[in-house]
């Protein structure tokens, strides 16, 4: 796949900020996962968060739509405040999708319904209005003719596809992704991974967190390396790649460009 999108340098400056992070902090008990962390993305961004295992990565993203709270800081989508006790999380939710790594489908309902509950639900679409959205971004993301089929009559990479179409419904301001090719088999993960190369080339606001590094050298326009709640390097593919700013940055990408 050819690579069409800009480095962290070509986001104008003057643009708007989808998401902003600013000093967050994130504790479980005595643990400090996120420590002070500073994040702007910007529209069309897609930033591909990275680091070994426990070191907040998850939690950054899932703090990003209030499914973790946080002790201190801020963060805002598209300037609405992250905040339980300001009861803004539900129009946060409206504007964000998220894509998980076991996919949470409904398995009772079928594809096409997985993809118009919330819609209908949530922001009042008619059911016709519903199923022609969900018949288009079904399209898109390559697995129309399963509409009618449980999620239980699909393949794991077909399952994830839709749980993408799912949060596409909802026409978020930005899609995030927690490793949603972990779960799946090795066979299996080329085919989400397209859909998420052609969704960043599209211009879709992405925030990812994954160890897929072909997909971050690709189509990320910048890349975050975090360890022990920190962020440690923040910067293009290229240089990311190219000069890594610490002994540990350098030793994981060894660890997982020859895993």
């Amino acid at each position: 796949m050819t690579h069409n999108r800009g480095s962290r340098d070509d986001v104008a400056p003057g643009d708007a900020a989808v998401v902003r992070m600013s000093r967050v902090n994130k504790r479980f008990g005595r643990l400090h996962v996120l420590k002070n962390i500073d994040l702007n993305v910007a529209r069309g961004e897609c930033i591909v968060v990275f680091g070994p295992s426990g070191s907040g990565k998850s939690t950054l993203i899932r703090c990003i739509n209030g499914l973790e709270t946080f002790e201190s800081g801020s963060i805002t989508v598209n300037g609405i405040p992250v905040s339980h006790a300001l009861g803004t999380i539900r129009d946060v939710r409206r504007t964000v999708g998220m894509v998980f790594q076991q996919f949470n489908l409904f398995p009772h309902m079928s594809v096409l319904e997985n993809c118009t509950a919330a819609p209908t639900m949530v922001n009042g679409l008619s059911a016709r209005e519903a199923a022609e959205r969900a018949g288009a971004v079904l399209e898109r993301v390559r697995i129309a003719d399963q509409a009618h089929k449980l999620p239980s009559e699909l393949s794991g990479g077909q399952q994830q596809r839709v749980a993408i179409a799912r949060a596409l419904c909802m026409q978020p301001s930005v899609l995030l992704f927690d490793e949603p090719t972990s779960a799946l088999d090795p066979e299996m993960v080329k085919e989400v991974l397209d859909v998420m190369h052609e969704l960043a080339e599209g211009g879709t606001t992405m925030v990812c967190v994954t160890h897929e590094m072909g997909f971050a050298r690709s189509v990320a326009t910048r890349m975050v390396f975090i360890d022990h709640g920190v962020i440690l390097q923040e910067d293009s593919p290229k240089d990311l790649f190219a000069n890594p700013k610490s002994v540990r940055i350098e030793r994981f990408l060894e660890q997982i460009l020859t895993h």
